[in-house]
């Protein structure tokens, strides 16, 4: 009999999530119903949002204690019970973090047959690239000359902000946690600069690097860093609100307060809602533009890669405080 590893919440942490709070598990294999797909789990995608879901506050459902965690997954079919998809093929659904999952073939999708790296899907060309290209290209719609500000520099949507702001001859100032993230950042994104979060003022060195403003500020931090930025816009700024990673370990009261209005009135700015989910119907149409770019190796993005389901949780861990590099995917057994 097949065994089903599996990665389940063990327990709800009180603050900042730790490795103990996950357990490796030797589940039973899924029943497959009609209209379904079995899947074999190859590669896990590990996000930040991860941590709301723990918290039971994020949209696309919560985990609770003994519960399998949810995630992105880039899987092959082994069984079908649908006449959309046949034995072999590669898909990408949510297959969470374990080897084998049966899922709705209604919220399974075909992987395209011309992308030669499966992880991508799950990066560059997946959730965190779409995010970005949504953000930056469909809301914010940068302007030659136009100074981006993005934080968490080095990660998986910041970095294709990076070199998309970069290929729409904008000016990018980075902001990341350390000297090898912004070393990173400038030599190989494209970055115009980059500010280490962890020296020095914040506020002192946006003014150095963004004399005349910030035109777009594109936000996955919240918190301190949002009010700073800001402060900071220029006249008809944007600003793209899409993370809140400073305020994930957050397990009860009210969300942080906002930067002040008077920041948004006095720059005349822009503020703009991101829900990465809106833009599910337009996947297609961002793969076709960035896919040539990838190829070409003008759009990349640093993966850190994890060997094993059972290293999942410290994954996790390491990406929500900071000490990841890149984009977080899994190479499950």
């Amino acid at each position: 009999m097949t065994i089903n590893k599996q990665v389940i919440l063990k327990q709800t942490p009180e603050n900042k999530p730790a490795a103990e709070h996950f357990s490796c598990i030797e589940g039973p294999m899924p029943a497959l119903a009609d209209g379904q797909v079995l899947v074999r789990n190859l590669w896990l995608s590990i996000d930040p949002y991860m941590r709301s879901q723990i918290s039971g506050r994020h949209m696309s459902g919560g985990v609770s204690p003994g519960d399998v965690m949810i995630g992105e997954t880039i899987a092959e079919v082994v069984s079908s019970k649908s006449d959309k998809f046949s034995v072999g093929e590669k898909v990408r659904c949510k297959g969470g973090w374990q080897q084998y999952a049966a899922i709705d073939a209604g919220t399974v999708n075909k992987v395209p047959a011309n992308v030669k790296h499966l992880p991508h899907l799950l990066s560059i060309l997946g959730m965190p690239g779409l995010t970005a290209y949504a953000g930056l290209i469909w809301k914010a719609q940068p302007k030659a000359g136009d100074t981006v500000v993005i934080a968490a520099a080095t990660g998986a949507v910041a970095s294709s902000v990076i070199q998309l702001a970069k290929s729409r001859g904008c000016r990018v100032v980075g902001i990341a946690g350390g000297q090898h993230k912004c070393d990173f950042a400038t030599s190989v994104l494209g970055a115009d600069a980059c500010i280490d979060r962890h020296q020095g003022d914040l506020g002192e060195q946006l003014d150095k690097h963004c004399p005349d403003g910030i035109d777009i500020y594109f936000d996955l931090v919240g918190c301190e860093m949002l009010d700073t930025c800001c402060e900071r816009l220029a006249i008809g700024a944007r600003v793209i609100l899409c993370g809140l990673s400073a305020d994930y370990n957050r397990t009860g009261g009210a969300p942080p307060a906002g930067p002040s209005p008077v920041y948004i009135i006095k720059s005349r700015a822009t503020v703009m809602g991101l829900v990465v989910f809106d833009y599910e119907t337009r996947r297609n149409e961002f793969i076709d533009a960035c896919l040539p770019l990838v190829d070409a190796e003008q759009l990349t993005v640093k993966e850190q890669v994890i060997d094993g389901l059972a290293l999942a949780g410290q994954g996790l861990v390491d990406l929500l405080a900071g000490d990841a590099f890149g984009k977080v995917v899994v190479k499950i057994d």
